[in-house]
């Protein structure tokens, strides 16, 4: 009698080990949301054919791109002229002090010339020019010559700006270019200039070129000796259809973008052929036309045909 007992127990029990993972089984088959062959990530038939990509687009349109060189450079006068004395000797005083502004024939400077034994009358030193003095090198005491400066004019109002362009940009300079300059010591205004003057030699030491730009207007808050940031606008590209630069897509050698299709929410690759970019607009020389939308964001994912919803615009 315990002999059948013990039989039945352990039919019992083998009888729900087989029933156990069956039931298992069954219920991973039924669990919600989870379709054939994907138990598993990397299982057979993990990839949906009918997958649906999210993806910002923007319209290509027609614009006017202006290139322009950013480079720094400094306020100078147009006209310096270099104070110096008659007569040799002890500088006995001075007039004025950096900064001032003089008016022609004004006493700027006096020297004595004076020697051991002798006596004579102090030799004025007088403005040749009106303007602003801009360097004043030497201090009360010092010995004198008729070839020593003893302060240096900037006539008034002829402001210049100087400036170094790289070599690979001189291609592009001429005369009349205009240029929007930006002052430390007027932070948020813009100053219009042009460009007047070009050397005619390239620095063989830096490999750049000295341009000089003129201010438009006239402005007697700006000073000699200022730094300037400069944006000389170069050339321009009139009504040229462009794109975001973040639509452009290098695919083994060929630059391509990804179009949008009205008629059914899905993208196609096309080869396009890219110009000039300018603050983050590119050219596209052919492929595109205004009014055709393009993936600006989400297209790493993306093949030819491939299906997408719209989430945003550029």
């Amino acid at each position: 009698m315990k002999k059948f007992i013990l039989l039945l127990i352990v039919a019992a029990l083998a009888a729900g080990f087989i029933f156990i993972p069956q039931r298992l089984a069954s219920d991973n088959a039924a669990a919600p949301g989870m379709g054939p062959g994907m138990g598993r990530p990397g299982g057979p038939g993990n990839q949906d054919q009918n997958t649906v990509f999210a993806v910002r687009t923007a319209m290509a349109e027609r614009r006017t791109l202006q290139a322009y060189i950013e480079v720094n450079g400094n306020i100078v006068s147009e006209e310096q002229v270099a104070v110096v004395p008659d007569a040799a000797g002890k500088l006995v005083s001075m007039k004025v002090n950096l900064g001032s502004l003089v008016q022609q024939g004004a006493l700027v400077a006096e020297v004595d010339p004076s020697r051991p034994g002798t006596a004579y009358s102090l030799s004025p030193v007088y403005a040749p020019i009106s303007g602003t003095v801009v360097s004043h090198p030497l201090t009360i005491g010092s010995t004198v010559s008729t070839g020593v400066t003893l302060l240096t004019l900037a006539a008034a109002g002829s402001v210049e700006i100087e400036a170094a362009i790289p070599e690979r940009e001189v291609g592009q300079l001429r005369t009349g270019l205009r240029a929007e300059v930006f002052l430390e010591a007027f932070p948020g205004e813009v100053f219009a200039a042009e460009v007047i003057r070009l050397s005619p030699v390239l620095d063989p030491v830096s490999r750049t070129k000295q341009i000089v730009l003129a201010f438009i207007r006239e402005d007697s808050r700006i000073n000699p000796g200022m730094f300037a940031r400069i944006k000389l606008n170069t050339r321009t590209y009139h009504e040229v259809i462009s794109v975001p630069e973040e639509a452009i897509v290098e695919s083994r050698g060929v630059t391509v973008v990804y179009v949008v299709s009205e008629e059914v929410e899905r993208v196609s690759v096309r080869e396009i052929a890219a110009g000039v970019s300018v603050d983050g607009e590119v050219e596209i020389k052919s492929g595109l036309d205004p009014g055709e939308a393009v993936v600006v964001q989400g297209q790493q994912f993306l093949t030819d045909g491939a299906a997408i919803r719209v989430i945003g615009n550029k």
